[in-house]
């Protein structure tokens, strides 16, 4: 069964050229020219991706990524040529889940809507865990602790002086993989395949963008971090101070 896109974009062009790509690929693609429009047709089918560009007429991108979000963890991939509307789009915690720059290659679209999908599917199907991982999780720490910091990895949350720190699934994420590995240093390229579970294709600025927002919220002064550390042209690592 072809997954179903809905693509909101007001360059009628790059909707013509992605439409036809992706019916090729195999998908049933919807699209629609502007924010509102957008949302009523989400509001109207079931899809399994959207993707949004962020500059568009009578709602922009980030109105529109809010709006679906108050129901939906669908996946969403915006486009944008500008990266300080990535950096709102994704920093900001409305949602997206991962970007595509402009100019873009129609490969790697097609790449990241299928990493996009595949990770939709392997997290709706997390609960199913066999009787020996849920013993092994059950055996695992469910609480760490470094000074004011608290994370909690039953309950997917951090607090900080017991204040909940409203971390996104991805911050979370990134925390977790930090705090559970201590010292380890880890590349940009392994951040990306561990938290995003797809091919590192230089997207710098994602990954930046949330481990900045991440510092913002954990560390006592985010340009002096002493929680995750950054090894200049290699990655970071977490000290648990």
């Amino acid at each position: 069964m072809p997954h179903n896109i809905l693509l909101i974009e007001d360059d009628t062009q790059i909707v013509e050229m992605l439409r036809n790509y992706l019916v090729k690929e195999g998908y049933d693609v919807s699209a629609e020219f502007n924010g509102l429009d957008g949302i009523a047709r989400f509001r109207q089918g079931a899809f399994d991706i959207v993707i949004v560009d962020i500059m568009m007429p009578k709602l922009d991108g980030i109105e529109v990524i809010k709006l679906i979000r108050e129901n939906s963890a669908v996946p969403i991939l915006i486009m944008s040529a500008k990266d300080s509307d990535v950096d709102k789009a994704i920093g900001l915690g409305f949602g997206a889940d991962d970007y595509i720059a402009k100019p873009f290659s129609l490969i790697e679209v097609s790449a990241r809507i299928k990493s996009a999908i595949r990770r939709a599917t392997t997290y709706s199907n997390a609960g199913q865990t066999s009787a020996t991982a849920a013993a092994a999780a059950a055996q695992a720490p469910k609480m760490l602790t470094f000074g004011a910091l608290r994370i909690d990895l039953d309950n997917f949350s951090a607090s900080k002086n017991d204040v909940d720190l409203k971390l996104t699934a991805k911050e979370f994420e990134i925390l977790k993989l930090f705090a559970t590995n201590p010292n380890r240093v880890f590349t940009k390229a392994q951040l990306y395949g561990f938290i995003w579970n797809d091919e590192y294709y230089g997207d710098e600025n994602v990954i930046n963008v949330h481990i900045r927002r991440l510092r913002e919220k954990i560390e006592d002064k985010p340009s002096e971090p002493k929680n995750i550390k950054t090894l200049w042209g290699i990655g970071y690592k977490w000290e648990g101070q």
